[in-house]
């Protein structure tokens, strides 16, 4: 596989003429160097990787380097990366696939509510399906969870603690670091879906003690239907799919080689933008976004979630007296996502917002609003005097059809 080529990305955060694109939190436009990257491998380098002749040397290798590139994003070994359909997909394997191999008659699994569904409708599939035990711990104001209430909640049948690394609505960053230590003591595994965080802040999984952490391509500007699961040596997970020996006997298939050489591209392009300070870049940009709104609706823009401990490429803000969904109906140059989703006529606000103890009008005006590398400062500006029209003339109501998934 050849090196990251030097591309300059194209100055606006979508389309040419299109929207300002503000949803990086729900996906990521693919970047021209992971495309690149991937096309010879569609093309002429098919063959199989397990193949042993000629046509499987290429594949071969470009599916090892793209292992390694990702290993190094998340501060992991090359041999511990599983490469997997979705980042749903890495979460079931990480949750069933913990539980399953641990032995243990009626095993207990700890979480909190706001988490990614992938995680909850899964372990509530193993409570149905396998008797699994399910502890949701309550969050604070910000989304975080207190470690205290962890320590209690941990006893000797909890196989497994689940919790994210950032939430994909506010940003919020868990105390992962001091969670998994907890679970350490307690002999339970700790697995942390870092999709919203990887390559947007450093990680190293095996500094924070997270065993098993997920990866999301689509989330790093890589296309959709690829993802990873970092497994720590030595794990052995019940397999997401049974057949050959494929990602460690973890899940069978031949590998998907131009996926995965597009996820190796984008993870070290991540890896270069996080040495290069990007950061650091997009916080100011966020934050200046904060103030414009702020100060040109006094009193009116609230912060849901906490101020300092998010991701640098996330604000979520209510307006008072504007829902959500009005904002962005009346402010069709802006593409985000709202708190809430229309479900035959009704507003519903976001699980997450409800479960930090938002009321329902705070949190059916959300707007999450997530910054990404293609963002410019013209951006910032276009958006903020969007969204400033649009508080000062939306009207109340429900489209038709549902609001904007929020991953």
């Amino acid at each position: 596989m050849t090196g990251v080529t030097p591309l300059r990305p194209p100055p606006q955060s979508g389309p040419a003429g299109g929207p300002v694109y503000l949803d990086h939190n729900a996906t990521t436009p693919v970047d021209p160097r992971v495309a690149a990257a991937m096309e010879p491998y569609l093309t002429g380098h098919f063959g199989n990787p397990s193949s042993g002749h000629h046509y499987g040397e290429a594949p071969r290798r470009a599916l090892a380097e793209a292992r390694a590139r990702v290993a190094a994003l998340v501060g992991a070994r090359p041999g511990e990366v599983v490469f997997t359909g979705s980042g749903s997909e890495a979460n079931l394997l990480a949750l069933r696939g913990t539980v399953l191999a641990s032995g243990r008659d009626r095993p207990r699994v700890v979480t909190q509510p706001t988490e990614h569904p992938s995680v909850l409708e899964t372990l509530r599939a193993l409570r149905r399906l396998h008797g699994v035990r399910v502890t949701v711990l309550p969050v604070d104001g910000d989304g975080l969870v207190d470690p205290a209430r962890l320590a209690a909640a941990l006893d000797e049948d909890t196989v497994l603690v689940s919790v994210m690394a950032a939430n994909n609505e506010t940003g919020a960053l868990q105390p992962v670091a001091e969670l998994a230590a907890l679970a350490r003591r307690h002999g339970a595994l700790f697995h942390c879906d870092a999709a919203q965080a990887a390559g947007r802040i450093p990680l190293d999984a095996t500094a924070l003690g997270a065993d098993l952490l997920t990866v999301a391509g689509h989330k790093l500007y890589a296309p959709k239907g690829i993802a990873a699961l970092r497994v720590r040596a030595g794990l052995r997970p019940e397999p997401v799919v049974y057949g050959g020996g494929q990602e460690g006997g973890l899940r069978a298939g031949t590998e998907n080689v131009a996926l995965a050489v597009a996820l190796g591209t984008a993870a070290a392009l991540a890896a270069a933008d996080l040495a290069d300070g990007a950061p650091g870049r997009l916080a100011a940009l966020r934050d200046r976004l904060h103030r414009r709104l702020d100060s040109a609706l006094p009193g009116r823009v609230r912060l849901n979630g906490p101020a300092e401990r998010r991701l640098p490429t996330t604000l979520n803000i209510s307006v008072d007296g504007a829902p959500g969904h009005a904002l962005l109906a009346a402010a069709p140059g802006l593409a985000a996502s709202t708190g809430s989703a229309c479900h035959d006529g009704d507003r519903r606000p976001s699980p997450v917002l409800t479960a930090m103890g938002l009321d329902g009008d705070r949190a059916l005006g959300a707007l999450r609003l997530s910054l990404g590398r293609r963002t410019t400062p013209a951006d910032v500006e276009t958006a903020a005097d969007l969204l400033v029209g649009a508080a000062r003339s939306a009207r109340a109501g429900c489209p038709h059809g549902p609001g904007p998934a929020v991953w």
